[in-house]
């Protein structure tokens, strides 16, 4: 049976905890109850704006009897919070990336699997209706080239420039592109990527400033993918798809589908992707599955895919996906 509130508690209060937790509180179904965050100015901000309580750790968190617990942390800090939820068979959220690298989220996903918790991943736009409507239009057409391309600055928060804090760009922002790709034209069997290994310039920074990277596709379709983080705005972050007699091109603000007869543009509002995603989420927790388009599962295939395009610009050598 479904329940009539969800109560909601969140590890991490940063930007994006905040704009899951505007979000949920839309929803007259859902409580915010507790909040857990290291930094205790930040903890408070969140729990204060929704009503919830500052809880000192993940334990004391679930001690509140949460329906589910989002886990909104920066990548090099996955992991001991998922651990713990899913340990009390409590439904997971996680925001992506999953992780640094592949081996604790592989740890994960096995547990969630083995025990049947419901799980979702913030790659929100798999719920946008431009996804959709690329999916409609290239209904019946064989893919053969993929264009990727996350063109942006460095977010401002000091852990994101260096490769410990967020494993580079190829990890942290152009997981969502290599994601659609994926739900688009299928699984990759190999990349190849290279990398300038100048860093953008900002205080501390050790990733790469630019990379570029050629997939190959189970179907035969091959693909690009172009990533930098030294403009100072975000510029482009979509995936181009070509087939016979069409291209599509998707991003966060819309589709356009293009033939030899002329263009369409589907312009669509990018929070609606977002508000799905939580929506989607809190409906498989409470038993009605059907919506969920991402379980954690899914996306670390999707992780893996940009940890294997990471690894490959470091040893500069094609990987086998």
């Amino acid at each position: 049976m479904r329940a009539t509130r969800y109560r909601v508690g969140f590890v991490g209060a940063g930007g994006v905890a905040t704009r899951h937790a505007s979000v949920l509180a839309e929803f007259p179904d859902v409580a915010i109850v507790g909040v857990v965050d290291p930094n205790p100015d930040t903890a408070r901000a969140l729990s204060e704006s929704y009503g919830a309580t500052v809880e000192e750790n993940v334990d004391d968190l679930l001690a509140l009897e949460p329906d589910a617990v989002y886990v909104c942390v920066p990548p090099f800090a996955h992991g001991a919070a998922e651990t713990t939820v899913l340990a009390a068979g409590v439904p997971l959220f996680v925001e992506k990336p999953l992780g640094l690298d592949e081996e604790l989220p592989t740890q994960l996903a096995a547990r969630a699997v083995a025990a049947d918790i419901v799980t979702g991943v913030g790659f929100h736009w798999r719920y946008s209706a431009a996804v959709a409507r690329a999916r409609e239009a290239l209904e019946g057409h064989r893919v053969s080239l993929v264009a990727g391309a996350w063109l942006d600055k460095v977010p401002p928060v000091g852990w994101w420039p260096r490769r410990d804090g967020s494993g580079g760009q190829l990890i942290e922002q152009s997981v969502h592109v290599v994601d659609l790709a994926r739900v688009l034209v299928g699984d990759v069997t190999e990349v190849y990527a290279v990398a300038d290994a100048t860093p953008p310039d900002v205080p501390d920074a050790d990733v790469d400033g630019s990379a570029a990277a050629t997939l190959r596709f189970a179907s035969g379709a091959v693909g690009t993918l172009s990533t930098t983080c030294r403009l100072g705005w975000k510029h482009r972050a979509a995936l181009e798809v070509y087939a016979d007699g069409i291209a599509v091109a998707i991003s966060e603000e819309g589709c356009e589908v293009r033939t030899a007869d002329g263009h369409q543009w589907h312009p669509v509002d990018p929070m609606d992707a977002k508000r799905a995603v939580d929506r989607a989420f809190l409906d498989a927790v409470g038993g009605d599955r059907d919506g969920l388009l991402v379980d954690y599962p899914d996306a670390l295939r999707s992780h893996q895919l940009a940890c294997a395009l990471a690894r490959s610009a470091a040893e500069r050598r094609p990987i086998d996906v």
